[in-house]
């Protein structure tokens, strides 16, 4: 096998990566922009939690992670909506036991960098900014925080510096390189909520939400008792981040909509002021490998927003299908490169598309009556038929179907679950515990 690996970018995807190749026997040098996060003092209001699910958890157990992280981690079971009232009604995310795990991202990257870090195969050099790749040597340029500039050469380059990729900037030169960026039309803005004494102010497994149509906020738990919490909004017009500014604005507006939640965040309008208000670009790219030298993995090469708690997930599981290529091809790069880009690109875009299309689901959808009717229908199809239906969310969260075919048996559930809704006494059919019958009388789940 090659034996001398680059990296760029010692982010989440970028140190486990590292990991990865240090415990297959590479050398590898991880190169990284920022300070060690490990030293650095950490600024507030740049992250959102991570929700890692199944895809994340296979990927960290492979490099001998996962036991680690799960200690620092938090079960949600589920959503909890918040509404304007104050009301409080959850929904459950699977079956019993069936969970996402709520963890800091600063946290998680110092996890996997001293995981990495533990084999002396592997070096990470922090603070050396990406100027320039040469694809075909392969070769890398780097400035270092005093100004000197170096040149690494290696056999293989991985990109993994996220949506604003150095790596991918120098592929997109090339010829019939195809590339997209789209924000989307809102903006974030990290709070957060302490704890008390140590304790939980809300729910502490679930993952909060309250759901306003074009505005949201929802906050994820920390093993100290505090959650962080993410304000989204428009960037522009009514009730956006333009408009809300001074202090009478920031409190009003939370007193309307998010009237629980204010009670709870006394330094409110300290972090809207001070935290930093950070767009959302979803990326599209094809190729992501260049020869057998260079790949670009993880947001470098499909960054998405955050509403179906994937895009951690699914960079994971690019280091996981690139164990399994690599068993099945040794050293051939080239072809292992290949069949990795073609495999993978459509799961890319259907996660992207559906992240988008849950962020419509979580800010207008979750409310609403038929919304839980069939919410309802589709928890007791699940729990009925557990082989035969797998709801949409399961198969994204809680196994590694491929997100492709995921959208493909989610397109056919929709219709089900339309068809069933339809019938006048479906939610009284499944309190009697009929719905067995009526589903095989009808045969209405035949796939």
């Amino acid at each position: 096998m090659s034996k001398k690996v680059t990296i760029v970018g010692a982010g989440l995807v970028g140190s486990l990566l590292a990991a990865l190749l240090g415990k297959k026997g590479f050398d590898v040098q991880v190169f990284e922009r920022r300070p060690d996060i490990r030293k650095a003092n950490i600024s507030a209001g740049k992250s959102i939690n991570m929700a890692c699910s199944a895809r994340g958890w296979k990927a960290l157990d492979l490099v001998g992670a996962g036991d680690t992280v799960r200690a620092a981690a938090i079960a949600m079971n589920g959503r909890m909506m918040h509404g304007v009232d104050e009301s409080l009604t959850f929904q459950p995310y699977g079956k019993e036991g069936e969970a996402i795990y709520s963890i800091s991202r600063a946290g998680l990257n110092q996890i996997l960098i001293d995981h990495a870090d533990q084999f002396e195969n592997v070096n990470f050099n922090f603070e050396h900014r990406c100027l320039d790749i040469d694809l075909d040597t392969p070769e890398a340029s780097f400035e270092t925080k005093d100004g000197i500039q170096i040149s690494h050469s290696s056999d293989l380059i991985f990109g993994t510096d996220g949506a604003f990729s150095a790596v991918r900037a120098v592929m997109q030169r090339l010829k019939h390189f195809n590339y997209s960026q789209e924000y989307i039309s809102h903006d974030y803005k990290e709070l957060s909520i302490e704890g008390k004494g140590g304790e939980f102010q809300m729910e502490k497994h679930a993952l909060h939400i309250w759901p306003r149509g074009s505005h949201m906020l929802i906050a994820l738990p920390n093993p100290d008792g505090s959650f962080t919490c993410t304000l989204f909004l428009p960037y522009e017009g009514d009730n956006s981040f333009e408009k809300i500014r001074s202090e009478q604005e920031i409190k009003a507006f939370f007193e309307s909509k998010f009237p629980d939640a204010i009670k709870l965040i006394p330094n409110l309008v300290d972090l809207f002021n001070e935290n930093p208000t950070s767009p959302l670009v979803i990326i599209r790219c094809f190729p992501w490998t260049y020869d057998d030298k260079v790949a670009i993995i993880g947001d470098a090469s499909h960054a998405i927003v955050p509403f179906y708690g994937q895009g951690m997930n699914a960079g994971f599981e690019d280091v996981s299908i690139l164990d399994e290529l690599m068993t099945k091809y040794g050293d051939d790069w080239k072809v292992l490169f290949e069949e990795f880009q073609t495999k993978r690109k459509p799961d890319a875009d259907a996660i992207a598309d559906l992240a988008l299309k849950n962020f419509i689901e979580m800010r207008d959808l979750v409310g609403q009556d038929w919304f839980l009717k069939r919410k309802k229908i589709e928890r007791a199809l699940y729990e009925t038929f557990p082989e035969r239906f797998v709801p949409q969310y399961s198969m994204v969260s809680f196994t590694d179907t491929p997100y492709s075919e995921a959208v493909r048996i989610g397109n056919h559930q929709d219709l089900i679950l339309d068809q069933l809704a339809g019938y006048e006494q479906i939610l009284e059919i499944i309190d009697k515990g009929e719905l067995r019958s009526f589903i095989e009388s009808n045969n209405i789940i035949e796939q």
